[in-house]
C-alpha cells in the first residue's frame, strides 16, 4: 500500500482546489511536487494558458520543471493541489488510474473547509471526477464542462478537464483549451 508522498498545497488565497487520482511511482518523478512525471503535460498546459508558452515551466536540459517558478505562480494565482486518494495500492507497476485500488478517499469537503475563498474545484481524469462527484453528491459533467454544487452554503462548480497525462489522446494545445476556460477567471 502507498500513502500520499505530497502534503496538501493549499495556499491561503485558494480560489480553485486541481484534484488529480494519486502521484506516479517515485522512480517516474523529475521532482517532489505535483505532476511529477516529466512526460505529464499538466505544467506545459499551465504554461500554454498563462504565458503563451508551453516550455514556460520546463527545463529541458535537466529533464525536470522549474519548482520554485511554479510554487510562486499557484501562490500567486490562489491555485491549490491535492489529489482525490490518500492511499492506494498498485495492482500494476503503472501510473495509470485504472491499475489503481483506493484505499482511502480524501476528505475533499474538509479539504474545502480550509479553503475559504475556492469556488471553483478541477478534476483531472475519470476517476478523480468520479471520487469527486460522489462525494460532493452530484452528475459527472462531461469533459470541458462542470456540475455546480453547494458546500455549507457555498455555491461551488466541479469543472472536469481531459487528463494531462499523455496517454489521453489529445494534444497539449487541445489540452490547454479546456484549462483556459477555468484559468480565465484567475
Amino acid at each position: 500500500m502507498e500513502i500520499h508522498p505530497f502534503e496538501p498545497f493549499l495556499p491561503a488565497n485558494a480560489r480553485v482546489l486541481m484534484l488529480g487520482t494519486f502521484p506516479p511511482a517515485e522512480k517516474r518523478w523529475c521532482m517532489k511536487f505535483y505532476y511529477p512525471n516529466f512526460t505529464n503535460d499538466m505544467w506545459r498546459l499551465v504554461g500554454i494558458c498563462f504565458f503563451g508558452d508551453k516550455q514556460h515551466f520546463v527545463r529541458e536540459e535537466q529533464k525536470s520543471y522549474d519548482l520554485d517558478a511554479i510554487v510562486a505562480f499557484l501562490k500567486e494565482k490562489g491555485i491549490a493541489l491535492f489529489d482525490t486518494c490518500t492511499r492506494i495500492i498498485r495492482t500494476k507497476n503503472t501510473a495509470s488510474d485504472k491499475d489503481l485500488e483506493v484505499v482511502e478517499e480524501t476528505d475533499l469537503h474538509a479539504m474545502l473547509r480550509g479553503l475559504p475563498q475556492c469556488h471553483t474545484v478541477v478534476t483531472a481524469g475519470q476517476l478523480a471526477t468520479t471520487i469527486a462527484c460522489r462525494q460532493f453528491g452530484i452528475a459527472e459533467p462531461r469533459v470541458g464542462q462542470y456540475s455546480p454544487f453547494v458546500l455549507e452554503g457555498r455555491q461551488m462548480r466541479l469543472y472536469r478537464m481531459p487528463s494531462t497525462s499523455r496517454a489521453y489522446p489529445m494534444r497539449v494545445e487541445q489540452k490547454a483549451e479546456f484549462y483556459q476556460q477555468v484559468f480565465c477567471n484567475l
